[in-house]
């Protein structure tokens, strides 16, 4: 595990990059080939929202299975797989280490594309277990969690055989985010349980699974990128802790707050409200240190790759956070459950803050992987606009037609297919937004499966200058 000595920091960072190349692009091209599933699939759900007969007379394509599968490819394939990728290499850098056990880290990802693959045939097959965020049945889930288990092995190891003394923020999120997702697991399938109770633990591990598990990974990101592309340090070290710990403290709490009105004790809905409320401390905390760090080098934010989308998934994970803990109050729930709204704000969270932080670490790191560089400036704007304007879109119709849609469910008088009618240019405003998105997914898939391809010496000056130093 120690490395040689190197002459130089460059030295060092190249033979790292180099060494680590082949497990991080397996992670990469994994969950690239699993967004364009997800991407196809998400336009099949959406269409079938306001034109329910497409497609309707085949049984495997009917909405109740498309669209738990295009959440299940999304969340297990792209979203998980690229944030892994992401995550072992921010070890890299921030422990100045090499990654360990690299052949059974491969294994553990081909267990994982094949129980993700089989458990998606059975979804289509309507073998479900019903639960949001949980369809897959454990016969193929656990060939998903087995595939886990080395990157927790290895993050370990990397901690305790480390270069460094001191450790980086980005390295308390990662190792944490590893260990959280395997205790949200245990408890989502391994236990048998009925009734109310399934409901409780089913909301627990949807909200803990994105608090727990990508939170921690695309925070980890934004606190190296933000820092490292603007050529400053982060603003405070100490509030960065102080945004760790209270995450840590205060977001297991938060998933009781969509049963609200529920069969559920009342007492924990309501610590469920309070949790949620407190998470406006490491929320803010996170906002303030980011902001202030980049704050009079903004012009960086919009020539570099990178920051474009890690700053635009920064900025979308206080918005979706601070829009949590107002949603969690009775009042505000009462109007905006059971409506388009909480799918927009669910999307903000999977897609403005994880996908978009992702996005803008993989134009970061794979040059760096690759010994290449991205080949064309235009499609890296042409990416970012496409699936900013995309998802602006898709949030601000969905969360304005929500509202509206939840004060006309609580008019007794209204009936429900008027309600219905009403909410169909918002859908189809959403299938609009998800074409843009797709179409952002197919150029940066274009642009990922190009540099693969090219020589490490076919580099040109004007490809140089796409890549942030």
């Amino acid at each position: 595990m120690k490395l040689k000595k190197f002459d130089s920091v460059a030295e060092r960072r190249n033979y790292i990059d180099r060494d680590s190349s082949k497990v991080l692009l397996s992670f990469f091209t994994s969950g690239m080939i699993w967004l364009l599933v997800g991407s196809v699939l998400a336009i099949l759900a959406s269409f079938k929202l306001h034109m329910p007969n497409f497609l309707g007379d085949t049984s495997w394509l009917t909405f109740g299975r498309v669209r738990p599968l295009h959440l299940n490819t999304m969340v297990y394939g792209w979203a998980s797989m690229t944030g892994a990728g992401v995550a072992l290499w921010l070890l890299t850098r921030t422990l100045r280490i090499v990654i360990p056990i690299q052949k059974v880290i491969l294994g553990g990802l081909i267990l994982w594309n094949i129980g993700l693959t089989i458990g998606s045939f059975q979804i289509l097959g309507g073998y479900s277990r019903g639960l949001e965020w949980l369809e897959i049945p454990f016969s193929s889930a656990i060939l998903m969690v087995i595939g886990l288990v080395p990157l927790l092995i290895a993050s370990l190891t990397m901690l305790a055989n480390r270069a460094t003394k001191q450790l980086y923020i980005s390295v308390y999120y990662i190792i944490a985010a590893f260990i959280w997702i395997f205790a949200l697991l245990l408890v989502a399938y391994i236990p048998e349980f009925d009734t109310t109770v399934q409901g409780g633990m089913n909301w627990w591990y949807a909200h803990n699974a994105l608090g727990l598990w990508f939170t921690p990974i695309c925070l980890a990101a934004a606190y190296y990128l933000i820092p490292k592309v603007t050529g400053r340090p982060i603003y405070s070290y100490s509030l960065s802790l102080l945004g760790f710990w209270t995450l840590a403290l205060f977001y297991n709490w938060n998933g009781f707050h969509h049963l609200i009105g529920g069969p559920v004790p009342t007492w924990a809905t309501t610590i469920s409200i309070a949790a949620s409320v407190m998470m406006i401390i490491p929320v803010v905390t996170v906002a303030v240190n980011h902001h202030l760090t980049v704050v009079g080098v903004f012009k960086r934010v919009i020539n570099s790759p990178t920051l474009r989308f890690v700053v635009f998934g920064a900025m979308s994970y206080t918005f979706v956070s601070l829009q949590g803990s107002l949603q969690a109050l009775r009042n505000v729930n009462e109007v905006v459950h059971f409506t388009h709204y909480v799918i927009a704000h669910a999307h903000i969270g999977m897609y403005a803050f994880v996908t978009m932080v992702l996005f803008g670490s993989m134009y970061y790191i794979m040059p760096r992987i690759t010994g290449n560089e991205w080949q064309s400036k235009s499609r890296i704007k042409w990416h970012f606009w496409l699936s900013a304007i995309g998802i602006i879109l898709y949030i601000v119709a969905l969360q304005i037609g929500g509202i509206w849609q939840g004060f006309l469910m609580n008019d007794p008088d209204m009936p429900f297919l008027d309600i219905v009618d009403k909410m169909r240019p918002f859908l189809e405003s959403r299938s609009f937004a998800a074409i843009l998105l797709t179409t952002g997914h197919i150029v940066f898939a274009y642009s990922y499966f190009k540099m693969l391809k090219r020589d490490s010496k076919d580099r040109t000056e004007t490809v140089t200058q796409n890549r942030d130093d």
